[in-house]
């Protein structure tokens, strides 16, 4: 085979890619991750056993993170650019070996390539499949895909002056770890719960800077029709980025609308203040292909949720910037300050025409924790005069695949006294459903992007200490959650961490987990998939 991924849910024929990515990166990018991803564990092998101190290490763990945050599905089909980031990381390693000696370190730490076919004949040999051992293969590549999805949230919330250095060292302990062959099962299977307290963890850090900055989320009505002006679309997570292109279109006829995941910018109150930022234009990320060519302006990708674009005309619209990448694509790179310059994106602009509108009216969400908390009193009375039987939380991802038509049925079927609780893109399967409120509360609680996941698990917990239970599993809240990538894999071990089970996971169940992990997870934890929305409602509802 030329390639091997399974980190996301599309990996081909439920098993993985082997000639070129669903999500459409080529071998050589897949090759060129992998490395990168076998260089990051070779530096954290040299952190871990020359007990390197992290405080002196910032621009590496700046750079750590920032790289496994371009090895995300979807974020960066730029092979030239992950080449410079190898480079870069290699350098750092062999900086870092001369601090430390006589300490047996491994391949990682030693290998050196020259130009890109040394790098991807040693990709080759560094990839998913070196493990043997199927199940510890599957274990590391669990802790992988979590610490990826925890070092996109790390890096946004460094993007707005926030860090915790444990985070950065226990990312290095986790990727030394993968490199240890006397780890056995038990103890991968303890670190891959690790890896969720420090999801929690992380995640906290992030609600941290983006509401001590923006304020807290509050509900909101956000437009999804379009003004007369000539637009700048701006989709992925990085809210520092939506600040700085507001601040530089202010005045300019150039009106800013939010793509996908960037949505829940609406809810902080920060935002609020610029009158260009005009709405929410579109769907969810896979519909891309069909929307950038109505939207006629450019479009700012911040991180991940890219789609290989079929039209030149479109691709010539596309600007990258932080982890993100394609190629041939202008990529927004930030100065020494973090100040990005947007204005090749705003003299564009200037030149289109304005969006077609491809729908009217509004949709509502901003209902994080300290929303939600705010109108406990009134959630409170509504479960205990029996008008709120069941919270259904179905936070996570959307994806292509037909078989997430599944879950706008889900959410159809759901009997009226139920309250949906989401937070990520999946919310496009159903956040534009007419189902109405109990009692004043909307049915479909929006609390946000994916990392806003943190915000379900704060009201759950909640909940728990109000109603007196001892245990989060006695609450009336059930688990029917989408995933697609690794940002979903980190979500799913947080609450495994605190907790949680008899989580529904679809709409298929991660390739990467081995029959013999997949028996651990359902056994110890509940995790299952989904069947038919009328089954599943009859269960959950039971």
């Amino acid at each position: 085979m030329s390639m091997f991924c399974y980190q996301c849910q599309e990996a081909a024929k439920g098993t993985g890619c082997q000639i070129k990515g669903v999500c459409g990166k080529d071998e050589e990018v897949a090759r060129l991750q992998d490395l990168l991803i076998y260089t990051l564990k070779g530096l954290a092998e040299i952190v871990v056993k020359g007990n390197l101190e992290i405080e002196n290490l910032n621009e590496i763990n700046h750079e750590v993170i920032k790289s496994l945050f371009i090895t995300i599905t979807n974020a960066n089909f730029d092979k030239t650019a992950i080449e410079k980031q190898i480079e870069k990381m290699l350098g750092f390693r062999n900086e870092l070996k001369k601090r430390i000696a006589e300490i047996p370190l491994g391949d990682a730490t030693y290998f050196e390539v020259t130009g890109t076919t040394s790098m991807l004949e040693k990709a080759s040999k560094a990839g998913v499949l070196a493990t043997e051992n199927e199940d510890i293969r599957s274990l590391r590549e669990l802790v992988i895909y979590g610490i990826k999805g925890m070092a996109a949230y790390a890096h946004h919330a460094l993007n707005l002056g926030k860090e915790n250095r444990d985070i950065y060292t226990f990312i290095y302990e986790a990727l030394a770890a993968t490199l240890d062959d006397a780890l056995s099962v038990d103890e991968l299977i303890t670190l891959t719960l690790k890896t969720g307290e420090f999801g929690v963890k992380t995640m906290a850090l992030l609600d941290e800077a983006n509401t001590s900055k923006y304020g807290n989320p509050e509900i909101t009505h956000v437009n999804i029709g379009v003004g007369k002006n000539p637009g700048i679309l701006i989709s992925g997570h990085d809210l520092t980025d939506l600040e700085q292109l507001l601040e530089q279109t202010k005045g300019t006829d150039v009106d800013i609308y939010t793509h996908s995941e960037m949505l829940p910018a609406h809810y902080y109150p920060f935002f609020k203040k610029y009158e260009n930022f005009i709405g929410n234009y579109g769907h969810s990320w896979w519909k891309q292909l069909e929307e950038f060519e109505t939207f006629n302006g450019p479009i700012l990708f911040t991180t991940n949720c890219i789609v290989p674009p079929k039209n030149e005309k479109v691709r010539d619209r596309i600007f990258t910037s932080g982890a993100s990448g394609y190629p041939g694509c202008i990529h927004i790179e930030a100065n020494q300050d973090g100040k990005k310059d947007f204005s090749p994106l705003i003299e564009m602009a200037k030149k289109c025409k304005a969006p077609i509108e491809i729908e009217t009216g509004s949709i509502v969400g901003g209902f994080a924790h300290a929303q939600v908390l705010a109108l406990a009193d009134k959630v409170i009375d509504a479960v205990k005069s029996g008008a709120i039987k069941k919270f259904i939380v179905m936070a996570g991802c959307d994806g292509r695949m037909k078989a997430r038509e599944y879950y706008t049925e889900f959410a159809q079927k759901l009997p009226t006294d139920t309250i949906i609780l989401t937070a990520g893109c999946a919310k496009y399967r159903y956040n534009k459903l007419a189902l109405g409120d109990i009692d004043g509360i909307p049915r479909i609680l929006d609390a946000g992007q994916c990392n806003d996941s943190y915000s379900l698990a704060v009201i759950a917990l909640k909940l728990k200490e109000v109603f007196g239970l001892e245990d989060v599993n006695q609450l009336p809240i059930v688990y029917n959650i989408a995933w697609y990538e690794q940002k979903a894999v980190i979500v799913l071990l947080a609450l495994l961490y605190l907790g949680v089970k008899n989580i529904h996971l679809g709409p298929t169940l991660p390739a990467f987990l081995s029959p013999n992990v997949a028996k651990v997870l359902v056994e110890t934890f509940g995790i299952a998939g989904i069947d038919t929305a009328e089954e599943d409602i009859q269960f959950f509802m039971a």
